[in-house]
């Protein structure tokens, strides 16, 4: 497509002129080619921008540039960039379709606009809505609701009485609403199972990663808001909730009736102990843990979580440990010696 075409759909504005570039392909600086168009947002990469072999930069609307090549002003380049991809790289056509391997039990309401994969199995009572893919090998058990254009990936398993919502994708290996980690102990000192009644409830434009787990409720619901996306591997215990447009990166675990709040971000491994609440717009830095509520809007960092800035000071005078025992000794020796010469004494040697 053209330049000028290119840059009404991704919401920027040419620099000057070279409307009438062919572009036919989005990519990162280095991997560009004749054709693609690329972006620079971090301006550690700015020398990049000289080398790189794109026909044409988003850039930012202040950002300075030397070199003679067409430019897109952006007021987020790289949110302008993300556009770009999804125009070149649209999501495939879809084409209704049940494999013959498919084990769909005959209480089930399948709509007819479906792609059920081969060894799918959907259980009784389950509502799948139109243009819901299925890939091979995803198990729905009973009671299950799936809404409109979802997509859950091969080996995932969604567990009885879930319900996802609409554009939700689930990647490969997922579990959703496994039994959660809940027991009592007994008069004897064993452990006795609590049952878990309750529920997961996924809504819409969700996005969670390969192998990431979500526990149902011991009673109630686990719910995992509006546009949250979460990574790979994550662990979500039972009776948990997560506000809209959170994030949550790889490893990430959350103890069962953590309560987090919308736009937080949590970074990769960091933990949330149980029956804590993270307010809104929290962003838990990665391996950190927090065993204490935090407000909304904190950064904080460490085990156990403090204020950010603090924690940098904290790293900082840790690395200089071993120099400041060195001066405290010598301090230490300096105050004996006046010690000893105020009381008539002999300085130390």
């Amino acid at each position: 497509m053209k330049l000028s075409e290119l840059a009404a759909l991704t919401a920027a504005h040419i620099d000057e002129g070279s409307g009438d570039v062919e572009i036919s392909g989005a990519a990162g600086l280095d991997d560009a080619r004749g054709g693609d168009v690329s972006f620079l947002a971090n301006p550690r990469y700015t020398s990049k921008v000289n080398t790189t072999q794109a026909s044409a930069i988003y850039l930012s609307e202040d950002a300075p540039i030397e070199r003679d090549i067409p430019v897109l002003r952006a007021k987020n380049p790289y949110l302008a960039y993300t556009r770009a991809l999804r125009l070149f790289h649209p999501e495939p056509q879809f084409v209704s379709s049940v494999h013959e391997s498919a084990v769909i039990d005959s209480s089930a309401e399948v709509a007819e606009n479906v792609w059920i994969g081969a060894g799918v199995v959907i259980g009784p009572s389950c509502r799948i809505a139109e243009g819901v893919r299925l890939y091979p090998n995803v198990t729905i058990y009973e009671n299950v609701t799936i809404g409109k254009d979802s997509s859950i990936h091969s080996g995932t398993v969604i567990r009885e009485r879930s319900q996802i919502g609409e554009r939700v994708v689930i990647y490969n290996n997922v579990v959703v609403g496994c039994d959660g980690f809940g027991y009592a102990k007994d008069e004897q000192k064993s452990w006795l199972k609590i049952p878990q009644t309750g529920r997961v409830v996924i809504e819409d434009d969700v996005e969670i990663g390969a192998g990431t787990t979500i526990d149902r409720a011991s009673v109630g619901e686990s719910r995992i808001g509006r546009g949250t996306k979460i990574d790979n591997l994550v662990q979500i215990g039972h009776s948990c909730t997560i506000g809209e447009d959170s994030l949550l990166c790889a490893q990430v675990g959350l103890a069962g009736s953590s309560h987090i709040g919308s736009r937080v971000i949590l970074a990769g491994q960091a933990g949330v102990a149980g029956h804590l609440t993270i307010g809104d717009d929290v962003v838990l830095t990665a391996k950190s843990a927090t065993s204490h509520d935090v407000p909304a809007g904190k950064m904080i960092s460490g085990i156990p979580a403090f204020d950010n800035r603090d924690w940098l000071r904290s790293t900082a005078a840790f690395r200089r440990l071993g120099e400041m025992q060195r001066r405290l000794r010598e301090l230490e020796k300096k105050l004996e010696a006046l010690v000893g010469n105020k009381s008539g004494g002999e300085p130390p040697s």
